[in-house]
């Protein structure tokens, strides 16, 4: 104990001599990355000004898409470089990866890409990098990628080399699939000092460990590929989920690919001719998704298209029909949540806080059913794609001693089932 008092005395000093005389805070020692099936980020905790600072890549962006291409050459692409080539390298290029998840092994007819199943079960992506040679690439290998990438930017951004990391997942991993996420930080040469569930790192980034009365609290993640809904009881600066609810089939690409039956129909109407190249899907694909986004703060959208087939192609797509074409997939945004407080024996009056993670809450109808389910309106002012990697950095923070000191938030091992619904169904 008296050492553990001299410590924390010498990093207050420390911090105050820090502030008083401009001294450069010390570098951070511990990273904190969100690897998102979607997108990914890294951010570091600041010792003295007790801020989380998201660390952009060498192309501005803060949030990269989890793309990875491979190129003939050997090359290796990553984020937005990956996505840029994408629709020219489509069986190259590999995205919305899932270690050890048994539903990415079932969904292999989704994608371009070859999955295929070792022995064991596990999956591995089959990669054509010429008429002769081919590349094993494993789910971990794929996100050890990604890791790198973002451990690159960082020691880059911060001129100091980066060894340990804290890293989210989702809350219903269980110890294999924790394993698997360590695993692909040992391909970056990191050392996994903690994984933390994705739901409690998002209530971290709003401080919700620190605020008074705060006693239940239900984070919605509705991302590119799923829906998440978890239910945290926070007593004591101590996390417990709850309940878990989701839907693996409920997120951005399903409403993508809702906008995207819905042009080919009409493509095929209008001009009698069918979209079936893969690069005009994929720039079909591409078109789609910044349409969406830019619906987010605006009520129309433009798609312009240059098909192979049918030269030019344009289409004003307006917010009101885009929630049309998915009003189906909107009315199941509540069930996981009906379900999460079902399983946790709660009303959702005992609800003290609501936290939105995952950029599909940036969708205005999306943020309009959680608040008009709860009656109260929900924490969305961090950038949604970024609010876990922030509590995973501030976390980090907290492990790697930056000072000024922080209230320490724990997390309990969840023995906790995650309850699965798909269009109504719930399988347990």
């Amino acid at each position: 104990m008296p050492y553990f008092i001299i410590g924390t005395a010498i990093l207050a000093v420390l911090g105050y001599l820090t502030q008083m005389y401009g001294l450069p805070p010390p570098a951070p020692k511990v990273v904190g990355i969100d690897l998102g099936t979607t997108f990914s980020s890294i951010g570091v905790y600041h010792a003295v000004t007790g801020d989380t600072e998201i660390i952009p890549d060498d192309l501005g962006k803060r949030s990269i898409p989890s793309v990875v291409a491979f190129l003939s050459n050997g090359s290796v692409l990553v984020g937005h470089r990956a996505v840029q080539q994408q629709e020219k390298n489509p069986l190259r290029t590999i995205y919305d990866v899932k270690e050890n998840d048994p539903q990415f092994q079932a969904d292999q007819q989704r994608y371009p890409f070859a999955v295929k199943l070792f022995d064991n079960g596990s999956a591995y992506f089959d990669v054509p990098l010429s008429d002769s040679e081919r590349r094993i690439v494993t789910p971990e290998e794929v996100g050890g990628i990604i890791i790198r990438y973002l451990k690159s930017a960082t020691e880059k951004a911060q001129n100091t080399p980066i060894s340990q990391l804290v890293i989210s997942v989702p809350a219903e991993f269980d110890e294999e699939q924790r394993n698997a996420t360590a695993r692909a930080a040992d391909f970056a040469d990191l050392e996994t000092r903690r994984i933390i569930s994705e739901s409690t790192a998002a209530a971290l980034a709003y401080g919700l460990h620190k605020k008074k009365g705060v006693e239940h609290i239900v984070v919605v993640d509705l991302g590119g590929g799923t829906l998440d809904v978890s239910v945290l009881w926070l007593q004591g600066g101590v996390f417990v989920t709850q309940a878990m609810a989701g839907n693996n089939r409920l997120g951005g690409q399903d409403f993508n690919d809702r906008v995207q039956h819905f042009l080919m129909e009409y493509i095929e109407k209008k001009y009698g001719k069918s979209v079936t190249d893969k690069e005009d899907l994929q720039q079909l694909r591409l078109a789609i998704e910044e349409a969406k986004i830019h619906l987010t703060s605006h009520l129309k959208a433009k798609i312009t298209l240059h098909l192979k087939n049918l030269e030019s192609f344009s289409y004003e797509l307006t917010r009101t029909e885009f929630e049309s074409i998915n009003a189906d997939l909107f009315d199941h945004v509540t069930e996981p949540i009906k379900a999460a407080l079902e399983d946790a024996k709660i009303t959702p009056e005992e609800v003290d806080e609501i936290v939105l993670v995952g950029g599909s809450t940036r969708i205005p109808l999306v943020r309009k059913i959680v608040g008009s389910f709860f009656g109260q309106v929900p924490n969305y002012g961090i950038d949604p794609e970024l609010a876990v990697v922030t509590g995973a950095s501030v976390q980090a923070g907290v492990i790697g001693g930056g000072w000024p000191l922080q209230v320490a938030a724990m997390e309990l091992p969840s023995k906790q089932r995650k309850k699965h619904i798909y269009a109504g169904k719930k399988e347990i």
